[in-house]
């Protein structure tokens, strides 16, 4: 795989994204996390699931640049995938826990939020789903994900306004469970995960569906309007326009 990297130690399996500086998410990691994730939860040897990003960055959420220049056809695809990448993550048996190693905005809080478990590093960063100040339509998805933990007032309120939280303020509103310094972040992450793992897992996972059921029955829902009014809006004008000037600032601060 060349978006991800993985090791097994011990039954505790390591996700790392590994794409760039800032992990944006394409095509290609959405096709390869829907892989990874159904090969570690069919894995015996495998009992709890590490998901990491790199220093500074856990996932800066989707490559926009790469997005733009799709054509309709795998706009509708990518975001088609994006969706089931959700379901799988959201629906994975085995514990599973972020450790937040940096940014983690958008589609990066979406990836944090499918997880039973988030450990954020300390610093200057942000988590939160700002889709609607970029131009994309909120699916219902993503606000049940954000409302399983926030609850539906807050979940609405953050997500109309695009809110953005520094880490102590995510700490504050539950976005996320513990913070621990960079040099204790994966440490911090695997013995929550370690914890999980030392109970029956037949026990602990048909728990975890149990409570999951109702949300993981809408992430499984039929999305396909959801999904044609995103699109009709990403290929509207005044959203191309905007996403051309978010496009420029990323290419003129890369540069």
């Amino acid at each position: 795989m060349r978006t991800l990297q993985i090791t097994i130690n011990e039954g505790l399996a390591t996700l790392t994204l590994n794409r760039g500086r800032s992990n944006p998410i394409d095509q290609e990691m959405v096709t390869e996390l829907i892989a990874a994730i159904h090969d570690l939860e069919n894995d015996d040897n495998v009992r709890g699931l590490l998901l990491t990003g790199k220093a500074g960055f856990f996932s800066s959420g989707i490559d926009l640049i790469a997005a733009y220049d799709y054509n309709r056809e795998q706009s509708k695809a990518f975001w088609s995938d994006f969706m089931r990448m959700q379901t799988a993550l959201a629906s994975f048996k085995k514990p599973l826990v972020a450790a937040i190693s940096g940014h983690s905005p958008a589609g990066g809080c979406v990836l944090a939020i499918c997880c039973d478990y988030r450990v954020m590093v300390e610093g200057s960063f942000i988590i939160g789903l700002n889709e609607i100040p970029v131009g994309i339509i909120v699916p219902d998805s993503v606000f049940s994900l954000y409302a399983f933990w926030l609850g539906q007032h807050k979940a609405y309120q953050y997500l109309m306004e695009g809110r953005l939280f520094k880490v102590a303020e995510a700490l504050e509103i539950g976005l996320v469970d513990e913070i621990a310094p960079q040099e204790d972040l994966i440490t911090t992450a695997e013995k929550k995960l370690r914890t999980y793992m030392q109970f029956n897992p037949v026990t602990w996972s048909q728990s975890k569906l149990n409570l999951r059921r109702e949300l993981i029955a809408k992430l499984s829902a039929d999305q396909n309007e959801t999904l044609n009014k995103m699109l009709e809006q990403w290929w509207s004008p005044g959203v191309r326009d905007g996403l051309q000037v978010i496009i420029q600032n990323l290419k003129s601060r890369s540069n």
